[in-house]
């Protein structure tokens, strides 16, 4: 495309929207505090272009024509009108983190809307519920519920953005206890391909269902999400502790698997494993972290662990009590110590590096060779460079059905694997190194993990499972990636697909497709 089609493309655009916007008479702000395109822009830094993952971040990466940051309901619903219109996909943007580019990249015409100015919360302690809208960060949210109450809290991961993260399932600490953070989604405002603004009563229970874990970028913008807040105790107990090779790390991440699942729900144990340095010189070990929180005080937790897991050595000096809020900020890893909890309101863009994703699924426990073979892998690439986190699944997990939301990996998976790999360089023959090296350690895992299908997580988008063709693509066609997702449920997504987007407008290289006709039979349309 020329570069002069471009800059009609996002000139035709702004010109119609500032025709409704005066039709409408929208008079909140100037229209060049809210739409950002040809006439208003003269480089990235002032498009305020925003590439969290720099694999992403070269000359050839296509610009969206128009960045639209809305201030209410009517300039997103502009937005879809004026898209439509002119022939422009529409890519959305809340938290800013996205491994795969899919909220701002585009082979076609785009639109950014970027959701970052709708980000209010508004807290009911007396019925423990919160209106949240998408670009809020976690963080905040935490912060807020915890000057109204410390006995509140909400499951969801550490101080990302609350639209993607709610949308795609949302896995963090309390998981065990509480389940995902999509589990505890109670309403939605949402704004659907005709502009029309609905909640869980107006919208139905079937495109509600869909928006609590297969992203709301699938079927439209979403708004606000109400969420409804769980009980914690007033103290709470932390442990981070680290055990290397020669610390008899692997027999300790091999017992973790049988006790981390099934252990008292109060307990989330995850493990961090990395490629450190060794303290022989020019060698490397493998450094894994045990990093728990405990809903409840350190005599009971060390009891816990005395009984269940007393190869870890566990001892009072490791344990912290604190605040459910203190623990927010600890286990964050990414504050200094002692760091207050206002850290949290800190809305700090994502991290500038190169890093390519993958996760699994662990349905059995990975035997000690397994285990020893990993480490294997690991040593081929540079300490620092290669990272797992291994997240237990077990309690309200294991409880609940594979169908009570998208998100479908719930009984039989004993833990999830986010798998990753980092790089600082530039040079295109680093980056290929590194991803291939991510990709062989996903190669490994194959025994090892949940088959027919390799499950993944959609929060964590991987290109590499399967993308869309160009123009429509079928059902068939998105089911190589989508079964990964989504198990079973991906039909009666791409039903609801269907219902609410028959033309497939809100589409990405991982959206799923309408399906209608004689396949598509549990909604009855």
């Amino acid at each position: 495309m020329s570069a002069t089609s471009v800059q009609s493309g996002g000139e035709a655009f702004t010109d119609s929207f500032k025709l409704h916007s005066k039709n409408l008479l929208l008079q909140i702000a100037p229209l060049s505090h809210i739409v950002y395109g040809p006439e208003n822009t003269s480089d990235e830094s002032d498009f305020g272009f925003l590439i969290p993952e720099l694999r992403f971040a070269t000359p050839t990466t296509t610009r969206p024509q128009v960045i639209v940051t809305p201030l209410d309901e009517t300039h997103i619903q502009l937005t879809i009108h004026c898209a439509k219109k002119h022939g422009l996909e529409i890519r959305i943007r809340s938290g800013g983190r996205d491994f795969e580019g899919a909220s701002y990249i585009s082979e076609d015409p785009f639109v950014i809307l970027d959701l970052f100015k709708l980000n209010s919360i508004t807290i009911d302690v007396k019925n423990a519920t919160a209106w949240v809208q998408p670009a809020a960060t976690l963080g905040k949210l935490y912060y807020q519920i915890s000057k109204k109450s410390k006995t509140l809290a909400f499951p969801a991961w550490s101080t990302v953005g609350v639209g993607g993260h709610l949308s795609g399932g949302g896995y963090g600490a309390l998981l065990r206890k509480y389940g995902l953070a999509s589990d505890n989604v109670i309403d939605a405002k949402f704004i659907d391909v005709d502009g029309k603004i609905l909640d869980r009563k107006s919208m139905g229970e079937d495109l509600f269902w869909a928006l609590k874990g297969a992203g709301g970028g699938n079927f439209g913008v979403i708004v606000a999400f109400k969420i409804k807040l769980v009980a914690v105790p007033e103290k709470v107990t932390v442990f981070k502790v680290s055990r290397t090779l020669e610390q008899s790390a692997t027999k300790l991440v091999h017992k973790w698997q049988y006790v981390a699942p099934s252990i008292h729900e109060d307990l989330t144990m995850a493990l961090r494993i990395n490629n450190v340095k060794s303290s022989q010189a020019g060698k490397q070990t493998i450094s894994v972290g045990f990093e728990s929180l405990f809903l409840g005080g350190t005599d009971r937790l060390l009891s816990l662990m005395q009984e269940k897991f007393p190869e870890l050595g566990l001892v009072r000096k490791d344990c912290s009590e604190m605040s459910w809020i203190q623990s927010v900020v600890v286990l964050a890893d990414i504050y200094p110590a002692g760091a207050p909890p206002e850290v949290l309101l800190n809305k700090t863009a994502a991290p500038k590096q190169y890093t390519k994703q993958k996760a699994d699924y662990v349905e059995k426990p990975i035997s000690v060779e397994g285990i020893e073979g990993l480490w294997k892998v690991f040593f081929e690439i540079g300490p620092e460079s290669g990272a797992m986190h291994w997240t237990p699944c077990g309690g309200r997990m294991a409880e609940t059905p594979e169908s009570e939301t998208p998100y479908p990996h719930r009984a039989g998976n004993i833990f999830m694997i986010y798998e990753a790999v980092y790089w600082n360089e530039k040079d295109g023959a680093v980056s290929q190194r590194h991803i291939d090296w991510v990709r062989k350690l996903y190669k490994y895992m194959t025994p090892f993990v949940a088959k027919n299908p390799r499950s993944s997580y959609f929060n964590y988008r991987d290109y590499d499972l399967g993308i869309n063709s160009k123009g429509k693509t079928s059902y068939e066609e998105a089911s190589v990636w989508g079964v990964n997702y989504f198990k079973d449920n991906f039909k009666r997504l791409a039903e609801v697909k269907a219902m609410v987007d028959p033309d497939d407008f809100f589409r990405s290289e991982q959206t799923i497709p309408p399906l209608s006709g004689e396949c598509s039979t549990s909604l009855g349309i």
